[in-house]
């Protein structure tokens, strides 16, 4: 194949799917370093493609605020580079739909599309396995497409754009007063989905044990319906509390400072893992660890002990004890990692 080819890589989704899907963008330019390759994504989860080193455009399509016309204006600038090859990673009908009306010669994605989104490819992969395998990690998945062009898949990298130089003042001014004498713990509670979430207990119990320690740095944002000041009630001298005070971008930076990160299944545990600085452990109730953990040396995660989990579901689907998943991690067991990887004794 030409090296000198345009590629289009349509992935519109959460902010983590965006992460997920970094590794084939970069396998593809390994592989084909003289290619243009360009990005469709939602404005949500734009600010980890925005001046990408390996990307040429970015394409943002919003959903608030935005008119079908200009929706048409996007896919008129799509199909004017005359795209040698789209890939709808996505495999919905909204992103199908973009594939379809790129104009590209090739239109590949896998097989098992939602929505009948396969019908827009001219070029299906047919992989091994389900794409909600609940025991196949999506990251694995998205590579098959570089496999199937020819591109070497066995190492999986990150590539993320460069770090703001504002973000990097911002967490130098904000964790100077950091015992340098003792390791630095992020908890990081907060997720979109309700059986994402761990008991504020549990994260009660990891800062008492914590506390004295280790410098302890809670990140959230100010719209968590009280979750934060429920978890650190009492705590308020034994924590700095970056709630609604951090960017994504800041806190790719304090990463730099941390020696861990705890988090259930997050953005900020994914963006941990491409930055690729600090230990992750990541909590898993509703969804897979298997599926979209971190996975490598510096990072463990658990799943919970529950029947039903994991059941890939938003809503819980239980009639009884409601959200039963998110109580079966003990704070125990998440304390004996912590030990592990700041080498405290039991």
């Amino acid at each position: 194949m030409n090296n000198r080819i345009k590629i289009l890589i349509i992935r519109r989704s959460a902010l983590g799917d965006t992460i997920h899907t970094l590794p084939l963008l970069t396998a593809l330019k390994n592989r084909y370093p003289e290619s243009q390759i360009d990005w469709v994504v939602d404005e949500k989860s734009s600010r980890f493609l925005i001046n990408h080193p390996l990307l040429n455009q970015v394409y943002i399509l919003r959903k608030t605020g935005s008119t079908f016309v200009d929706f048409i204006k996007t896919i008129f600038a799509i199909r004017s580079q005359k795209y040698d090859i789209a890939i709808d990673t996505q495999q919905l009908l909204k992103s199908a739909v973009v594939m379809a009306l790129s104009g590209a010669k090739r239109k590949i994605t896998l097989s098992d599309g939602r929505e009948f989104s396969y019908l827009f490819a001219n070029e299906i992969i047919k992989s091994p396995r389900k794409q909600f395998d609940i025991h196949y990690h999506v990251v694995e998945r998205n590579l098959e497409i570089a496999e199937y062009l020819d591109a070497k898949t066995d190492n999986p990298e990150f590539v993320l754009p460069p770090l703001l130089e504002s973000s990097k003042i911002k967490a130098e001014f904000i964790l100077e007063k950091l015992d340098k004498s003792k390791k630095t713990v992020i908890l990081a509670p907060e997720t979109t989905w309700k059986n994402k979430h761990w008991t504020e207990n549990g994260w009660r119990d990891l800062i008492k044990y914590l506390k004295g320690r280790v410098n302890i740095v809670y990140t959230g944002t100010n719209n968590d319906n009280g979750l934060s000041e429920r978890i650190l009630e009492g705590f308020e001298n034994d924590v700095i509390n970056l709630k609604g005070k951090t960017s994504l971008d800041d806190m790719r930076a304090i990463f730099y400072y941390a020696d861990l990160l705890i988090s259930p299944d997050s953005g900020t545990a994914h963006i941990a893992w491409a930055e690729n600085k600090c230990p992750v452990i990541t909590l898993f109730f509703a969804t897979s660890g298997e599926r979209t953990a971190p996975f490598g040396e510096k990072y463990e995660f658990v799943q919970a002990k529950c029947g039903c989990s994991p059941c890939m579901k938003r809503n819980c689907q239980l009639k009884e004890e409601k959200f039963l998943c998110t109580e079966k991690i003990n704070s125990k067991e998440i304390v004996k990692i912590i030990n592990k990887y700041l080498q405290f004794e039991e």
